[in-house]
């Protein structure tokens, strides 16, 4: 007789492990530290998540899985394959860069953030999204999602006395619960239909229901896909994305931009491309009209901001990730399409890391502006340049990367990736939409690069940079420019093994 008893891979699963073993020593910490000593906590987490992001050195080598039935060890329910170590870099990587910005920004808050409640619910959400992409089951799947998206709630509105961030606390959580909700139902009707949760037995099994069944199987594909286009925040599911990034805390607004990006796209991927290809002919199309109608929706909607709004520098770039996701999208739909999905993944994959990267120092610019600017407006950053030259620099060099202009190669060749992946498949039109709102995209990035650059208003006053800014706009900047020397290393690093 078979042993009941699973061996686990503890290397497979250390890096969401590091990160959630880190989260509970730090909420046990919180108990026993002085108010003055309250700051070693953020200092704790970041070395925690640096550790977790050092657990995937060892598994560059070979595809490990674990978590395997019993009688098929072929059929597992948590695989670390280049899928999902890229993903867990971006996870694990975003989340020490928005760690950093948090240290300074705990500080600058003046106690209104609670900073063992911070970290634990941070570590806690990096956890479950580094475990998302190498869930290979939809009970894991949807379990990982909620371990990433419940603590980023909390997280939104954790700022004491602050109703703006109360309010975006609430969207966000009545937006994310309804997704949530449209997707279990989805992936019970799939259960019911296959009698699996393993997504390489869902795609099996899917292909030859019976036809009683068959409406059941539909409904549920198209109820699980339209949940996760929630949590990718394509149109029109966006509606709660400006609000709470502008009622977060900055760094938890980076988070949400970058990592709750990846969450969503990791778990689109392996909803559609793992679990579903044979009813490719049916979300494809859907894809392709989402990706059309987010990337128009959010670029028109980042080009009407006011510079002299309050809070449009945040509008802005929350507006711009929307616009970013539409372009996220593209290679997924190209997947439907094409002749070797795993391309197309891999181009969602490159894009996304050049997207994380340099996203992430755009947000850390704003964080700087935004300690001495508390409305943190566009027309803030005029003549950035005449008080801190490096910092205008840097952060020109970050949105000509999210325009695609020299000297921002690496975005230049992420879109020309994208722009392949849907040419290569067929959707010459969606690639001319793409091409439109590219241009339209333009027309805000330069606007905001060209103001860094004019002559102040006033007087310019150089800014201190705390230690953990100087590191995030560091690795930002290094990363950015690294890539944009050698983009092709990008694309061979992404190169999946789903298949």
């Amino acid at each position: 007789m078979s042993s009941l008893v699973q061996s686990v891979d503890w290397l497979a699963i250390a890096p969401p492990t590091v990160a959630a073993v880190v989260g509970l020593v730090v909420l046990v910490a919180d108990l026993f530290l002085t108010e003055a000593r309250k700051p070693l906590l953020g200092w704790i987490a970041v070395g925690g998540l640096a550790a977790a992001a050092l657990m995937l050195l060892p598994l560059l080598d070979a595809d490990r899985s674990t978590f395997c039935l019993v009688g098929d060890t072929e059929v597992c329910s948590y695989t670390a394959d280049r899928f999902t170590l890229v993903i867990q870099l971006l996870v694990l990587g975003g989340a020490l860069l928005c760690a950093l910005l948090s240290v300074t920004a705990l500080k600058d808050s003046g106690k209104r953030l609670p900073e063992g409640e911070y970290w634990f619910l941070f570590l806690s959400s990096a956890a479950g999204a580094a475990l998302l992409p190498a869930s290979r089951d939809l009970a894991t799947l949807v379990v990982a999602l909620e371990v990433a998206s419940l603590p980023a709630f909390a997280l939104v509105g954790l700022r004491h006395g602050d109703r703006r961030s109360s309010e975006a606390a609430l969207k966000f959580f009545l937006s994310s619960v309804t997704a949530t909700a449209v997707s279990l139902l989805g992936i019970s009707f799939v259960y019911a239909a296959t009698g699996t949760l393993h997504l390489t037995r869902v795609a099996e099994r899917i292909q030859d229901v019976d036809g009683q069944l068959a409406t059941l199987a539909q409904t549920g594909v198209v109820l699980t896909l339209v949940g996760f286009a929630f949590k990718t925040a394509a149109v029109p599911f966006h509606f709660w994305v400006p609000d709470t990034y502008v009622g977060a805390p900055l760094p938890i607004a980076a988070y949400l931009s970058v990592i709750g990006k990846a969450v969503g796209f990791s778990g689109l991927i392996l909803v559609t491309v793992v679990a579903l290809p044979s009813y490719a002919d049916a979300w494809a199309p859907a894809l392709a009209v989402l990706a059309a109608l987010t990337m128009t929706v959010g670029n028109v909607g980042a080009l009407r901001q006011q510079s002299t709004r309050a809070y449009s520098a945040v509008r802005l770039l929350a507006w711009s990730s929307v616009g970013q996701a539409g372009y996220l999208l593209v290679p997924i739909a190209a997947a439907g399409y094409a002749d070797d999905p795993e391309k197309s993944v891999g181009s969602t994959l490159a894009y996304a890391l050049m997207y994380g990267a340099v996203n992430l120092g755009a947000f850390a610019v704003a964080a700087l502006v935004g300690r001495a600017h508390r409305l943190n407006r566009v027309a803030d950053y005029r003549g950035l340049y005449a008080a801190s030259p490096l910092t205008a620099l840097l952060m020109g060099f970050f949105l000509l990367c999210l325009a695609g202009l020299p000297p921002g190669v690496i975005g230049l060749f992420a879109k020309v990736t994208v722009f392949a992946a849907a040419v290569d498949a067929g959707l010459g039109w969606l690639a001319v939409v793409m091409a439109v709102n590219v241009v339209i995209a333009l027309v805000y990035y330069l606007r905001w690069t060209a103001l860094l650059f004019r002559a102040p208003e006033g007087e310019a006053a150089a800014q201190r940079l705390p230690a953990p800014l100087t590191a995030a706009l560091a690795l930002t900047g290094v990363l950015g420019v690294a890539l944009s020397g050698a983009p092709q290393l990008v694309l061979r690093f992404t190169e999946t093994g789903l298949f």
